[in-house]
């Protein structure tokens, strides 16, 4: 399992209410009438004039669709990072911007304010938000009337939430920029397959998209608060089987997420580690990990996910009391299978990837956390060392910059590349030159299982 970064449970409750000019298919039809209405005089323009300009409005000028109106699809490229899919997208007239894949937000979110600044937009009013972690709530802005695209997709009139401050630093944890997150406007206007082989996503309108069994196992989701429930997922223990109701989440980079408060039945694994679980829009989640023996998909059973339990102090206030989630997957899980995404029609398809399904799930055997820091996200610094960890049994310290490791200059390294080698496999030696205020060190440890 690679760096949990994770945008777990950041998933955004909006306390002042967004204007309803943004584009949503539900109520299309009412906002082009009312854009329509402002727009025309019926003094001057005739009824058949007022048709052409509605549909014109509603064809043109609203809402995500694809540039060329005789595709039936496009493909854009993504990037892996940290277990989580990063997207080229541009707004107006900026250049390429980098924004996480999220199905877990239903708002369009600017991490990086920087970006409202350099497009010289304009708030219109101001939101608090709430998301997981132990902090207090923060300050966003809400900017209206934004054109967004990604590929051959564009988006027009797009409402957007630009958060005051840089609070999730996401570019020091992903090792590169990171300017926002997108989920549900993609995910709800599409159909929306992500390709964890070829590194693709493809977007097809609903109309053209036909099932077939060969593209994979088919179940049924729900759409609850604009987030995809999953209620095909069962943990297996000796004879007792348990259901759980999950959201599947892209913006999370955990195998699974089990949140014990919304069950009497489920428990904690025997052997757990306390952890840093990820940092959410109000700060740290903390909570355990641990291995679930088996976990069944349909007919699919896979065996030692590790699962991660968020204390409730880090969520309990930040998630409705009323919602049916019980946890959540996340790419973890989902990058070992391809997967298309129905909004329209209520359902997902999995498609399994076998050469992923054998890989085993495993955690960090070295008890170090890591954030990169510099123009290029390529130096990186010790954040977290846990207590017994192969890292503190070896004399490394929190702020020890990492030169080299294993042979290799730490610039030519991304740390998704760097977690990759941390979890490769127990007893393999890794060797390191860091950098402890103006002294260099040479030294190595020895990775070791820490669940």
């Amino acid at each position: 399992m690679k760096r949990y970064l994770r945008i777990i449970l950041i998933k955004i409750i909006l306390i002042a209410a967004l204007p309803v000019i943004g584009y949503s298919q539900k109520g299309e039809a009412d906002t082009v009438q009312l854009l329509a209405n402002s727009l025309t005089s019926p003094a001057r323009v005739s009824k058949n004039k007022d048709k052409l300009r509605m549909s014109l409005l509603s064809e043109e000028k609203y809402g995500f669709q694809l540039i060329n109106k005789r595709q039936k699809q496009t493909r854009i490229p993504f990037e892996l990072q940290s277990n989580l899919i990063v997207v080229p997208v541009k707004i107006n007239n900026s250049d390429t911007l980098h924004f996480i894949l999220d199905t877990g937000v239903s708002s369009i979110i600017i991490t990086d304010p920087k970006v409202a600044t350099m497009q010289h937009m304009k708030a219109l009013r101001k939101v608090r938000i709430a998301g997981a972690g132990e902090g207090k709530d923060i300050q966003a802005s809400v900017v209206l009337n934004n054109t967004l695209q990604m590929g051959d997709m564009i988006g027009f009139r797009q409402n957007l939430v630009v958060l005051d401050d840089d609070v999730l630093q996401l570019s020091q944890f992903v090792g590169s920029q990171i300017h926002g997150i997108i989920g549900y406007d993609i995910f709800n206007r599409f159909v929306v397959t992500i390709d964890f082989v070829s590194r693709e996503i493809v977007l097809q309108n609903p109309e053209d998209y036909v099932y077939k069994p060969k593209k994979g196992m088919k179940f049924p989701i729900s759409i609850e608060e604009n987030k995809p429930y999953f209620s095909s997922l069962e943990l297996v223990d000796s004879d007792k089987v348990t259901p759980l109701k999950v959201v599947l989440d892209t913006g999370a980079g955990h195998a699974l997420s089990i949140d014990l408060a919304k069950s009497t039945t489920l428990h904690t694994p025997d052997k757990v580690v306390k952890a840093q679980l990820g940092r959410g829009l109000s700060g740290i989640i903390n909570g355990s990990l641990g291995r679930i023996r088996k976990t069944r998909l349909g007919s699919l059973e896979i065996p030692n996910i590790i699962a991660s339990f968020p204390d409730s102090t880090s969520v309990k206030a930040k998630v409705s009391p009323n919602s049916s989630r019980q946890g959540n997957i996340g790419c973890e899980l989902l990058r070992r299978f391809t997967v298309t995404f129905n909004y329209r029609d209520q359902y997902i398809v999995l498609k399994p990837i076998p050469r992923r399904l054998r890989e085993p799930f495993e955690h960090n055997m070295t008890g170090m956390e890591l954030t990169a820091k510099g123009q290029s996200f390529r130096e990186y610094f010790i954040e977290r060392i846990l207590n017994s960890s192969p890292a503190e049994e070896a004399g490394f310290k929190v702020g020890d910059n990492i030169i080299m490791i294993n042979g290799r200059p730490s610039r030519d390294v991304s740390i998704s590349e760097i977690y990759k080698m941390f979890q490769k496999k127990e007893g393999k030696v890794v060797d390191f030159v860091i950098k402890r205020g103006n002294e260099y060190l040479i030294t190595s440890l020895k990775l070791r299982r820490l669940i």
